[in-house]
């Protein structure tokens, strides 16, 4: 039986493997490899798929996963944490940006309604292409990622009442504050639906599923939430992208949200490829041939445009210049949620064709050029920087209220970032009597652990003034612990000019980064990647029993070898015998002395357990205090926790002891000699 809808979907993805192997090879984003096959199989291109509906309804599917996922990775943890990105950030970049391009549309000739519209489909910008982008850079945990993501968080968010006001703004939706009113009412029914089903029904229902221990029920479970608050919002009047992102939001609040997302996560990436296909063929290669020119002009202005005003809200809440820069380059592209806004708007009557194909042929072109952007992103930072500005506007507006005095200590630490790796840097320095001073670029940041009397202070530190105010000239050692390469690369040249004599130690993520950081004059490099396998393999040859010298000795070699010994290490290299790894039934446990058991106050050697039961005492813990290879003199007191290794019967028939009976003999009075 031929179906031909099942010939199309073999097209697309048969077309989309082999745009995406040529994508690879020129080091092109997937998802520009998606838009050019959907461009092509399209009907203005050569008409492969015919199923052009089938196709968008697939796509709706994928639109109503991406924002699921959405809902389901959102949290109030996670947006106070960036909070002034999310509501400063966000909020003026979609305000200034709607604003501004509702005041030029308005020059054209467009309505008020129209106009705002046209505003709320400038402003938003995409998620899916930035944060995927910004992952795959190790530059999403950077400042210039941190603003993005809060940014983008937001507009996820403004999404929603972009939509409820779309009716309003064609006219369509009555007396216009009755239409408030509603709005109003209707959120206020989706926050208490919200609330109610987050505390208590979803993660009831998901708990009793989980019970069954069944992978597929839990599955089907998930996505019948999803879909059946979607439909219930669609029927409602809402849309289906509000109710995916409120499924999303009430499991995100369980201790479920994790599972369901790692089950849905490959069928989300399907789906959405439909959707980047369907947006590719959407696009009329005619309409963009017969008015280059025009598409091309309006490219550049929003292109253009958005970066400056997420550049310039960034730098307004006192991020450096150069992060400025990035964020403004990140967030300069219009976005997939507003595909889904123009729909409405075409719905509304608010787009003509001839409106919603322009609105396409830009959207894709700001799309498909956004990897490329992001890519030079740095290096027209840098080109900008070279350009004779304000030394205030370079090292940023930072509102913290306060001067500080250059540093004049000597023979200090010069900690570069407040991440988890600078804030336990300077745990530890401070634990230990080192004096240290610490250079961040986030402003919320430095007011915070300022306020907890952290020596602190806000700057960029590719800047030399910055470091020269840190006292990097007096200081014995510096560390760069920061998660922007380029910018690790430039602070590092910066600090080995300033002082040849000065121990450099640099944080990197990756180990092919670490050679071009020697190159310019680090002294050590420690590459994320590399410490976390030392650990992962640390943790494993201990669980085997590998004496930990053994151990320590591997770790060092490896370290000493620069890094490479640990690619090439032979499986005999190791001088462990394979006796230790086949010492599976020999464990290592705790057991705690109660007050009555028989062994309190006896010496180790009155209690003679290696005899009675095959099992040796390896350590005690004592009052918080771990006594290592205790000597048979050592006596056993109540609330003692033992550490013994055997057998795991023979220490299963020691735990289970409540009258000590020595089964080789009579056992000594405690106080007695053995």
């Amino acid at each position: 039986m031929d179906i031909p809808f099942l010939n199309d979907v073999e097209i697309i993805f048969g077309l989309a493997v082999v745009v995406l192997l040529i994508c690879h090879k020129l080091r092109v984003p997937t998802v520009v490899g998606f838009l050019v096959t959907g461009v092509v199989v399209g009907p203005h291109a050569l008409g492969l798929v015919k199923a052009v509906h089938e196709v968008e309804m697939i796509a709706e599917v994928g639109v109503v996963l991406l924002l699921f996922t959405i809902g389901l990775e959102f949290s109030l943890e996670r947006l106070l944490r960036i909070k002034r990105a999310v509501l400063g950030g966000g909020s003026l970049q979609v305000a200034v940006t709607s604003a501004i391009t509702a005041i030029v549309a308005m020059q054209f000739g467009l309505t008020a309604g129209q106009a705002i519209f046209a505003g709320f489909l400038v402003a938003l910008s995409s998620t899916a292409i930035v944060l995927k982008l910004l992952q795959q850079g190790a530059q999403i945990d950077s400042p210039h990622g941190l603003m993005s993501l809060g940014i983008l968080i937001f507009q996820d968010i403004i999404i929603v009442p972009m939509i409820l006001l779309v009716p309003i703004l064609a006219g369509t939706a009555g007396n216009l504050t009755t239409s408030l009113l509603v709005l109003l009412a209707k959120g206020g029914i989706i926050i208490v639906l919200v609330i109610v089903s987050a505390r208590w029904i979803v993660p009831q229902l998901l708990y009793l599923i989980a019970r069954t221990r069944n992978t597929e029920v839990f599955l089907l479970s998930v996505i019948v939430i999803c879909l059946g608050i979607a439909w219930l919002t669609a029927t409602a009047g809402l849309s289906l992208a509000l109710g995916a992102f409120l499924a999303g939001l009430i499991i995100s609040e369980s201790e479920y949200s994790h599972q369901a997302l790692g089950n849905l996560l490959p069928f989300r990436d399907v789906f959405t490829t439909f959707f980047f296909v369907s947006i590719g063929m959407l696009l009329d290669l005619g309409f963009l041939i017969e008015q280059p020119g025009r598409v091309l002009l309006i490219t550049l202005a929003v292109l253009v445009a958005k970066t400056l005003i997420a550049g310039g809200v960034t730098v307004v809440l006192g991020f450096p210049f150069r992060t400025g820069i990035l964020a403004g380059l990140a967030l300069g592209q219009i976005g997939e949620f507003s595909f889904i806004l123009s729909r409405s708007g075409v719905e509304y009557g608010l787009m003509n064709e001839a409106a919603y194909q322009l609105f396409l042929a830009v959207s894709v072109l700001t799309m498909a050029a956004t990897p490329f952007i992001i890519m030079a992103a740095p290096r027209l930072a840098d080109m900008v920087l070279r350009l004779p500005l304000p030394g205030r506007l370079v090292t940023g507006f930072a509102p913290l209220g306060h001067t500080d005095a250059p540093v004049k200590q000597k023979d200090h630490l010069v900690i570069i970032g407040f991440g988890i790796n600078g804030r336990n840097l300077a745990k530890a320095a401070r634990t230990a009597g080192i004096p240290y001073i610490i250079i961040e670029t986030n402003p919320e940041t430095v007011r915070t652990a300022k306020a907890d009397g952290e020596p602190i202070f806000y700057g960029d530190a590719t800047h030399q003034a910055v470091l020269e105010h840190a006292g990097i000239h007096q200081a014995r050692i510096a560390v760069v612990a920061i998660n922007d390469p380029t910018a690790t690369r430039r602070i590092t040249d910066a600090i080995r000019r300033l002082n040849t004599g000065i121990c450099l130690i640099v944080r990197s993520r990756y180990i092919q980064e670490m050679k071009h950081l020697y190159e310019l004059g680090a002294d050590e490099v420690i590459p994320e990647e590399f410490e976390t396998s030392v650990e992962i393999f640390t943790r494993v040859l201990t669980k085997y029993l590998v004496p930990r010298e053994d151990i320590e000795r591997l770790v060092s070699a490896i370290r000493a070898d620069g890094y490479e010994m640990f690619r090439q290490i032979s499986k005999t290299s190791i001088s462990v015998s394979d006796l230790r790894l086949n010492l599976h039934d020999v464990k290592i446990q705790s057991l705690r002395l109660k007050a009555d058991s028989p062994l309190v106050s006896m010496s180790i050697g009155q209690a003679d357990l290696r005899r009675c039961f095959s099992v040796s005492i390896v350590a005690i813990s004592k009052n918080g205090q771990i006594l290592a290879n205790p000597g048979a003199d050592t006596v056993l007191q109540e609330n003692d926790v033992l550490f013994v290794l055997g057998n795991p019967d023979n220490i299963a028939q020691l735990k289970g002891m409540m009258v000590y009976a020595c089964p080789l003999g009579d056992r000594p009075k405690p106080g007695a000699t053995s």
